[in-house]
C-alpha cells in the first residue's frame, strides 16, 4: 500500500512538472526574439552568431543553436517560433528571411580612436581609412554607420581574428545592449564656412594638424575639433595657426574682416 502511494505521488509530481513546463511555454511569446531576455543575455554572441566569411551582413543562427534550449518549442505544434527566421514554414526547406537592416533593440558601438591609431590597429590610410567620403558638399567627412560599416572594420576584424590572444572577431567586441546615438557630423566650424575639401593635401594638412584624440573619453569627445570662435587659442586647436596674418588673410591679423570666413546669412557682427 505504501509502495503504491509513493508511486502515485511520484507520477503526480512528474505530471505536474510537465504540466507546468507546458503552461509556462504556452505563456511565452515565441513569435519574436529578444536579445534582452535573461537567458539570451547570459549567452555569448558566438553561441548563436557564427562568422564563416567577411560578409558585412550577419546571418541567422542554425537550428542547432536554438534546439539546445528550445527543443520543446521546436517539437510543439502551433508555437510560432519558426516565423522569426522563416517567411514560410511549409516544405522541407522553408525560405529564410533576409537579415534586417534595422533593429527594434538598441546596440551601441564601442570604439576607441586612440587604440585604432597606434601599432598594427592603425588603418593603412589613417583617419581616411574610415572617414573617406565627403558630406555637405565637401564640408564634412562621413562616419561609418549601419551594417555596411562592417566592411571597413572587417579589414582587420576577420573571422577568428585575435589581438594579443584576445578575440576581436565576435559581435560583443564592439557592440553591447545599450542605447546608442550617432556622433553628429555637424560642427561649430561649419557655421563659419569651413570645408574639409579646402583643408587637405593641397594645403599640406593632415587630420592631426587640427584634431587630437584622447583615450578613454566618451564617444563624442574622443576627437577634438578646432573651435573657430577662439581665434587665438593655443596649440593646434585653433584656426589662427594658419590664418595668422601671414599665411592667410594678408595683414589682417586682428580678423577685422570677419566675412572672409563668416559667410552664413545668419552671421551678425557682435557689439
Amino acid at each position: 500500500m505504501v509502495t503504491r502511494w509513493k508511486l502515485a505521488k511520484l507520477l503526480g509530481l512528474i505530471f505536474s512538472f510537465f504540466l507546468f513546463t507546458f503552461s509556462f511555454a504556452s505563456a511565452q511569446d515565441y513569435s519574436k526574439f529578444l536579445h534582452t531576455s535573461s537567458k539570451h543575455a547570459a549567452l555569448g554572441c558566438t553561441s548563436c552568431h557564427h562568422r564563416t566569411d567577411n560578409s558585412a551582413r550577419p546571418s541567422f543562427p542554425g537550428h542547432k543553436d536554438c534546439t539546445g534550449c528550445h527543443l520543446t518549442q521546436f517539437t510543439t505544434p502551433n508555437i510560432p517560433m519558426c516565423s522569426i527566421c522563416h517567411s514560410s514554414v511549409n516544405g522541407n526547406d522553408p525560405p529564410r528571411k533576409a537579415f534586417p537592416d534595422t533593429f527594434k533593440e538598441s546596440f551601441n558601438v564601442k570604439f576607441d580612436h586612440a587604440q585604432h591609431m597606434t601599432g598594427g590597429a592603425r588603418p593603412k590610410n589613417g583617419c581616411a581609412g574610415c572617414h573617406s567620403s565627403s558630406l555637405r558638399r565637401g564640408a564634412a567627412l562621413s562616419i561609418p554607420v549601419g551594417l555596411n560599416a562592417h566592411t571597413g572594420c572587417y579589414t582587420c576584424h576577420t573571422p577568428n581574428a585575435q589581438a594579443n590572444g584576445r578575440d576581436i572577431a565576435s559581435c560583443g567586441v564592439c557592440h553591447a545592449q545599450k542605447a546608442y546615438s550617432r556622433t553628429s557630423t555637424v560642427s561649430v566650424a561649419y557655421s563659419v564656412g569651413f570645408s574639409h575639401a579646402q583643408h587637405s593635401a593641397r594645403q599640406r594638412l593632415n587630420c592631426s594638424d587640427c584634431h587630437n584624440y584622447t583615450a578613454g573619453l566618451p564617444q563624442k569627445r574622443q576627437v577634438s575639433s578646432s573651435r573657430p570662435q577662439e581665434h587665438f587659442a593655443t596649440g593646434n586647436n585653433t584656426c589662427a595657426t594658419c590664418h595668422n596674418g601671414r599665411r592667410s588673410f594678408g595683414g589682417d591679423l586682428d580678423f577685422k574682416d570677419c566675412r572672409r570666413c563668416h559667410t552664413g546669412s545668419s552671421f551678425r557682427s557682435g557689439t
